[in-house]
């Protein structure tokens, strides 16, 4: 397969991704050439192309013989010097019992050879999965060309708005001046609009000099102002200080979830990033070794309770965003999820 490929490669794979509803064989086919396109659009080698086909077909089969709602995910991953792909599977039920028992090749709960799991696992460069009993599973496979980079110290997930594809949620970090800093995004309304205001808003984000988040959400103030605006907010982790500093404008939410379970939300000021904005305040929050930073957009509910997930927050930042954006996040506006754990 080549990179030739370019009109056939799916709006919104080479960026923040495509979620597909696998309820069928033909949902399930898609999410495999979609898969296959996106890899060979990357210029990713064909033996691995081919090892993402074949994870990316069991996925989707698995979801198709077992899940209810199964949604899967296939967008890009990068690292410094190459790129990947990433799929991430939820559905809502029925949960395995035991994880360990059920990625073993030869068991299978729907009369086939059970070999989905392990040929997913062969394939992968790395994978996490969670499951509970009566709430579902989640996985994430990343297949990429060459070694393993380290795990990235944050990730996210954005959906849009039932009927729409893009999606006026979004969320960046990044590592400047040895200040580790992340950013979530809403931009007003839904649709092509809300999104140009967030894409704007994380591009800025990039660009923004190396200064404390209330600085930063200043600047974003004014390099968004074109747009229609956004809520937003940007964290950052000292893990020296042991300290996270917190700045926003507007409707996100950001939790810190201590690693005794204890839960402390963050501040935002009222406004709206671009067009109307009050003095824009920082605060600081502890934060200890093993705590879990969560940020989202409202389109996800905060009544969401990490007690109710045995086990969640020692998993992936992926796996934690998908579990929090498939149960608290609506379906009637744009959903979007940033975490970072702390080591």
């Amino acid at each position: 397969m080549s990179g030739g490929a370019v009109a056939s490669v799916p709006e919104g794979l080479l960026d923040g991704g495509v979620w597909f509803r696998v309820e069928e064989a033909g949902s399930a086919s898609a999410v495999r050439r979609a898969a296959e396109r996106l890899a060979a659009e990357l210029a990713m080698p064909e033996k691995r192309v081919a090892d993402l086909a074949i994870a990316a077909a069991e996925a989707a089969g698995n979801l198709v013989k077992h899940a209810d709602q199964g949604l899967i995910l296939v967008r890009t991953v990068r690292s410094a010097d190459q790129a990947g792909v990433e799929l991430i599977m939820v559905d809502s039920g029925p949960g395995m019992a035991d994880v360990q028992f059920s990625i073993g090749d030869g068991h299978s709960t729907a009369g086939t050879l059970g070999i989905g799991f392990g040929a997913i696992l062969r394939q992968a460069s790395r994978w996490d999965l969670h499951s509970v009993p009566g709430k579902g599973t989640v996985m994430t496979v990343q297949v990429w060309p060459a070694r393993l980079p380290d795990p990235a110290w944050a990730a996210g997930l954005t959906r849009p708005i039932t009927g729409e594809t893009a999606c006026g949620d979004a969320w960046a970090i990044r590592e400047i001046d040895g200040r580790r800093q992340m950013l979530v995004s809403d931009g007003l309304g839904h649709g092509g609009l809300a999104a140009a205001a967030s894409h704007e808003a994380v591009r800025a984000f990039h660009r923004a000099p190396a200064v404390p988040p209330a600085q930063v959400v200043e600047f974003l103030h004014r390099a968004i102002g074109h747009t229609r605006g956004a809520a937003l907010a940007v964290a950052e982790l000292d893990l020296t200080a042991g300290m996270i500093r917190y700045a926003g404008l507007g409707n996100i939410s950001g939790t810190v979830l201590g690693p005794d379970g204890n839960r402390r939300g963050m501040v935002s000021m009222p406004g709206i990033a671009g067009h109307q904005r009050r003095q824009v305040r920082e605060y600081d929050y502890p934060l200890l070794p093993g705590a879990t930073v969560l940020m989202h957009s409202d389109g996800v509910v905060d009544r969401w309770n990490a007690a109710d997930y045995p086990g969640l927050l020692s998993h992936s930042s992926e796996v934690i965003a998908a579990t929090v954006l498939r149960d608290a996040g609506t379906r009637r506006d744009d959903a979007g999820v940033l975490v970072a754990k702390v080591s």
